[in-house]
């Protein structure tokens, strides 16, 4: 039986990754597959690992580079079925281009700029930019599509999860409690 061990983000973060978000980590492919599961050596590759994605597979994966040719904006029938790999967020349809957002309500305005300076430090690292809003003074909204395809792909994902995995409460405000 395989047990999933899943490092701490930050500190994945922290180690390997340059500036514009290339990993320089010495794992490719399997080698990483296996480092991040804590898979035995004498096993061999697994193959069709996207068949079993789930929200924590996201955050283990790195988005890859818009210019690599091969991505393609999905469709929204392939998008509706990631949607429950990244809860909270919502798919919209913006004038014919899919798109995942997310709101906050943050305790003050600095509190807002806190926030997307944690989002900005997971989106540099991954290379993938999303679209951050601070509305008034204390609504945040993040916006995340793949500009270079006019829509969703699985970097959009990748990067709605990490950011799920971020510790913003105590950036956020609390929620009136019913009595």
């Amino acid at each position: 039986m395989l047990r999933r061990v899943v490092p701490p983000l930050k500190p994945l973060l922290a180690v390997g990754t340059p500036p514009h978000g290339r990993s320089t980590l010495p794992f490719t492919g399997h080698n990483l597959l296996q480092h991040q599961l804590r898979l035995s050596p004498i096993k061999p590759p697994l193959t069709g690992s996207r068949l079993l994605c789930t929200s924590q597979d996201l955050t283990i994966k790195k988005c890859v580079p818009c210019n690599a040719g091969e991505l393609r904006a999905m469709t929204e029938e392939a998008a509706s079925e990631f949607m429950s790999k990244v809860p909270g967020w919502k798919l919209e349809n913006e004038g014919g281009t899919l798109k995942l957002n997310r709101s906050w309500k943050v305790k003050s305005f600095t509190k807002g700029l806190d926030f997307f300076q944690a989002v900005a430090e997971v989106a540099e690292a991954e290379g993938h930019h999303p679209d951050l809003h601070l509305v008034g003074w204390n609504n945040v909204k993040i916006d995340i599509w793949t500009h270079a395809v006019g829509g969703l792909t699985e970097n959009d994902f990748i990067l709605a999860a990490k950011i799920n995995m971020l510790d913003l409460q105590h950036l956020l405000r609390r929620k009136a409690t019913v009595v």
